[in-house]
């Protein structure tokens, strides 16, 4: 007599997304383009940004400006990611921070509870690097 299974085979885990932020939201929220950024209170973002890395966001985290406390979203993307040209271009081949843009919303599904940012000195050196970019005239890819 043979017997039959039941169980199906374990599926693949889907792909966990990170956003860092300083902005409020709540389980259900879409994160839009559309709002400031996280890096500008002049522009309305035309891209909203992503990584599958939790370091990546962290630096999302606590590169945005606004006075509210850094956090990180888990986030589901609602339609197509391209690569973040910031990151992936000629200075990073390959893209692995695994960062990335849409203009399509991403639906908040949780909230990374404990996390542990950069130092202190890592987070001034990082600012004072991007503020020497645009010293300099280096613009993002995004605005």
């Amino acid at each position: 007599m043979s017997q039959q299974s039941t169980v199906q085979g374990a599926a693949a885990f889907a792909q966990t997304y990170f956003h860092g932020t300083k902005a409020d939201l709540a389980l259900g929220d879409l994160v839009q383009v559309g709002f400031s950024s996280n890096y500008s209170m002049q522009n309305n973002a035309t891209y909203i940004f992503l990584s599958a890395t939790l370091d990546a966001a962290i630096w999302g985290a606590e590169l945005a400006i606004g006075d509210g406390p850094e956090r990180i979203y888990l986030v589901e993307p609602t339609g197509e990611l391209e690569d973040d040209p910031d990151l992936t271009d000629k200075k990073f081949p390959g893209n692995p921070t695994k960062s990335y843009r849409s203009t399509k919303p991403f639906r908040v599904v949780g909230e990374v509870a404990r996390w542990k940012g950069h130092s202190v000195e890592q987070v001034q050196a990082m600012k004072a690097a991007l503020e020497n970019l645009k010293k300099q005239g280096i613009k993002s890819c995004n605005e």
